[in-house]
């Protein structure tokens, strides 16, 4: 399951940081032909049968395009309803499930894996001072187990039996757990085990029932044989300058880590369901899965590697931190800001997914040769949305602290006093800087920037923080305004910069 080869290429087709916007905002419609061209593109040059991608936005399939065959020897296109398997996306799905299992209270993902499999409690560690592997461990890939791509994907259609007898049996270490990320696929078909073992039922049973069918994904599912066989995209590797069918692979014990297949207009319910989990927000629960604990397949062991990668063309690099949190990758991006990305590949199938919380929006593509990886026409397509004015950030509510605050530190600017405003002000604020000083900055900045129009609304960082924008005569006045955790919240900093426009 190379999805770790899939990270890697994604970093190293890193965007830009800084794209300058068009004059005038661009249309979906508009961009989509350039999309689309680069997707196919991408199929051309990876040899690639037949594929689809999605674009969602607020939690709708805002555009799909399909190209290519499901089946190159009777020629049958690629539809929105085409059913691809997507690999190693998967564990997301199996991640997802072991926390909605924490929630309800009968597991702990810091408690020893062994304690619900428990033939691993006779399994021997590498070093006397190994620590036992937590089922946290397996989600974040440190449990010490060897990368196992591409054994791992010949895996899923182990027995459930011979599975229990290859874990009776022990297995080796590459390492102590907890000291490195190493990608495994035998982990998360632990994860399977676990899944299987708590909820007293079937993992593939407990996915599909507990989480795909409340999302509406009534097309998707583990059982390939069982879907209608009209819509499904064969695998084929490309080999000695040709298509060769790949084996179908049945769902067994290995199935946790990348036995799911799916549909286009399905998975677009789940990339939706995923966004929809931020911004924190009061409101009822209205998914499978809190939340807050969708919001945690984010967090990771913070074993982090760094890479760069370059962006659109003529773009500088960009160098950006990468870790693996749970079932999926998690970058802080120059341009894109948080992405929450995982690759799947599988013998017959790529797959690609890019989420970017921040705007709502996510990209994924799937294609049916062995190990296709489309993560560079799905990063350039983000990429090109966001050069094209179509990504935008989703903005925090204003709390009525931040507003009653951010009055005060106007009315001080404009009487170039802190008057107006003391009684607003925490503890430290004229121990860093006195009042004298504080009046002598306010003119500073004025001479410095001419008369000012702070009537910009503040922009929320956080419930207690903002940034705003005020514009004068001859530079702009950039701020940020800072509160303590008093209560009620006053005002711990503010800090103002002239900045000269165009820089």
């Amino acid at each position: 399951m190379r999805s770790w080869l899939a990270a890697v290429f994604f970093v190293a087709f890193a965007p830009t940081p800084t794209f300058a916007q068009p004059v005038a905002p661009r249309t979906l419609e508009q961009v989509i032909p350039e999309i689309d061209a680069v997707f196919a593109q991408y199929q051309r040059d990876a040899h690639v049968p037949g594929l689809i991608y999605g674009i969602v936005i607020d939690g709708e399939l805002a555009h799909t395009t399909a190209m290519g065959e499901l089946d190159i020897r009777t020629h049958r296109p690629v539809e929105r309803d085409s059913l691809f398997r997507i690999a190693s996306m998967s564990k997301a799905f199996t991640a997802l499930a072991i926390l909605k299992l924490r929630d309800e209270g009968r597991l702990q993902l810091d408690a020893l894996a062994e304690t619900y499999v428990p033939e691993m409690r006779s399994w021997r560690y590498p070093t006397t001072d190994s620590p036992r592997i937590r089922v946290r461990d397996l989600l974040s890939h440190v449990g010490g187990l060897v990368t196992d791509d591409p054994w791992g994907d010949r895996q899923t259609p182990l027995s459930e039996e011979d599975f229990t007898r290859m874990l009776a049996e022990g297995v080796p270490f590459t390492r102590a757990p907890q000291t490195q990320f190493e990608y495994s696929n035998f982990g998360y078909a632990l994860l399977g085990r676990i899944i299987t073992n708590v909820s007293g039922r079937p993992y593939a049973d407990y996915i599909e029932q507990e989480i795909m069918r409340p999302l509406g994904m009534t097309s998707t599912g583990y059982d390939v044989f069982a879907a209608p066989q009209q819509r499904r995209a064969l695998g084929y590797r490309w080999e000695n300058e040709r298509w060769t069918r790949e084996p179908d692979m049945a769902h067994g014990a290995f199935g946790a880590m990348g036995g799911v297949q799916t549909s286009a207009h399905d998975y677009a319910r789940w990339v939706g369901f995923l966004l929809s989990a931020w911004p924190a927000r009061d409101g009822p629960e209205t998914g499978p899965v809190r939340r807050s604990s969708v919001r945690e397949l984010a967090q990771g062991l913070n074993f982090i590697t760094t890479r760069s990668r370059p962006g659109l063309e003529g773009e500088e690099p960009c160098r950006i931190a990468l870790a693996y949190a749970m079932g999926f990758n998690l970058v802080r991006d120059c341009v894109l800001g948080t992405a929450m990305f995982h690759g799947g590949g599988y013998p017959g199938y790529g797959s690609y997914l890019l989420l970017l919380p921040e705007y709502g929006v996510g990209v994924f593509a799937f294609a049916n040769r062995t190990y296709a990886g489309p993560a560079p026409p799905v990063t350039q397509a983000a990429l090109m949305l966001h050069r094209d004015g179509l990504l935008r950030r989703r903005e925090l509510a204003v709390s009525d602290d931040l507003a009653r605050t951010y009055a005060a530190a106007q009315a001080m600017f404009e009487a170039s006093s802190i008057e107006p405003g003391r009684r607003q002000l925490a503890m430290n604020f004229l121990m860093d800087r006195s009042a004298a000083n504080w009046r002598r900055e306010f003119r500073r900045l004025k001479a410095e920037a001419g008369e000012c129009d702070t009537d910009d609304e503040i922009v929320a960082t956080g419930a207690l923080a903002g940034q705003f924008l005020w514009r004068c005569e001859r530079a702009d006045i950039q701020g940020v305004l800072l509160l303590a955790p008093t209560n009620p919240p006053t005002i711990q900093a503010l800090r103002l910069n002239v900045t000269l426009r165009g820089d």
